[in-house]
């Protein structure tokens, strides 16, 4: 591929990590897995992090740890306000566990939840909003915690795109009572398939992590929130006091995420200068438009939404960059209510979803990277300028 979608950040440290690894004989969740917890959490400002197999599974122990925490912050039959424009495993955990999605349309600018519609989605049983940084960009944080608080709502991020996003000087991921990231190959880092939940409230850290691992005691702290310990080590063994999963992450996704986190701050100035590259090119012309975050984008990937002359033309847009060595894909799910999937949700859509229906149609995004792409976004722009006069 002359512009792959995605490319490997490791060295030797990463290929050395992972031999540490294999001559300790430790494979499964351990002291590695502790430690890049703690540098995680430290690194974004959180004061827990539980690292899990995806961000998929950070996902669903967030939201199992809000149906179980004390109170139980979620119930069966309540309501969350939810993009239409996100991957499956966003909506895949709330209708798990008996949640009803309101799904309101995006913004055509940042691609994220369309503010201005949240106020009139707002129903008797709505009880939060999981807000999604699509692509690295930001939601406006400031609309999104003034409303929730307005309406006593619950902010919940999915932030598995967003690594290193910030609105307002903060971490994107931490704005939320949880937030969720992914390591998975093609993301900020990778630690081969990853995820991390992120929290301040202990309580529900406590939950995610009894979840993470059977629902069991082991894991837990002497003094937690979940289950009093009766001081025998050797009855937590095998204590079971919830009904979890076996969504541990490996000692050697932990090891590449200690190394892959010291890249971090590279991996991002590197990714915004190839978005300030994309921009230039790209935010004039009158046959496409392009994702316009509020905060600062770490640019996960450049969507770009076909217009004018080359709108209806997609296919043979996306043909031809297959054709010149051009790796693309649909923007996440697109329109989410679109899929066959949607059958099995309990949801209802809050007026008409025309801009993501405009990224379902007209939309695909190309990939970004940790080195300078000026002569990979020069080779495209040319081949789509090209197609745009024909």
């Amino acid at each position: 591929m002359k512009y792959p979608l995605t490319s490997s950040s490791w060295d030797d440290r990463e290929i050395e990590a992972i031999r540490e690894v294999i001559e300790s004989g430790q494979f499964t969740m351990g002291e590695r897995v502790r430690l890049y917890e703690e540098r995680f959490a430290d690194y974004f400002g959180a004061r827990y992090a539980i690292m899990a197999n995806s961000g998929s599974s950070a996902n669903l122990l967030a939201v199992a740890a809000l149906r179980y925490a004390s109170g139980a912050m979620l119930h069966p039959g309540d309501e969350v306000i939810v993009p239409a424009v996100s991957w499956g495993t966003t909506y895949s955990p709330l209708q798990q566990y008996g949640l009803r999605l309101k799904i309101v349309d995006v913004s055509l600018e940042t691609l994220n939840l369309d503010v201005a519609s949240l106020e009139a989605a707002v129903g008797e049983k709505t009880r939060a909003v999981f807000a999604v940084n699509l692509l690295g960009a930001p939601n406006d944080f400031a609309a999104l915690n003034t409303f929730c608080q307005r309406h006593g709502l619950l902010l919940l991020e999915d932030n598995c795109e967003a690594m290193g996003a910030t609105y307002d000087g903060k971490f994107t991921g931490t704005f939320g009572l949880v937030g969720t990231f992914s390591t998975f190959y093609s993301h900020h880092i990778s630690t081969i398939e990853g995820g991390v939940v992120l929290t301040n409230d202990e309580e529900l850290s406590h939950f995610a992590r009894s979840l993470r691992a059977h629902g069991w005691t082991r894991e837990l702290p002497e003094n937690n929130y979940v289950y009093n310990k009766d001081g025998n080590p050797f009855n937590d063994l095998f204590r079971f006091v919830l009904p979890g999963y076996n969504v541990r992450p490996m000692e050697l996704s932990a090891a590449l995420g200690i190394h892959q986190l010291e890249k971090l701050d590279a991996i991002l100035a590197a990714r915004r200068a190839n978005a300030q590259k994309f921009t230039e090119l790209f935010g004039g012309r009158e046959y496409v438009s392009i994702q316009q975050p509020v905060g600062r984008s770490s640019w996960f990937g450049f969507a770009l939404i076909l217009k004018g002359p080359l709108a209806g033309e997609r296919r043979r847009v996306i043909e031809a960059l297959a054709e010149a060595g051009i790796a693309c894909r649909p923007i996440v799910a697109g329109n989410f209510v679109r899929h066959p999937v949607i059958q099995y949700f309990d949801y209802s859509v809050h007026g008409e979803l025309v801009n993501a229906d405009a990224v379902h149609d007209e939309g695909f995004f190309v990939g970004n990277h940790h080195y300078n792409l000026k002569d990979n976004l020069e080779y495209l722009i040319e081949i789509i300028d090209r197609l745009a006069k024909k």
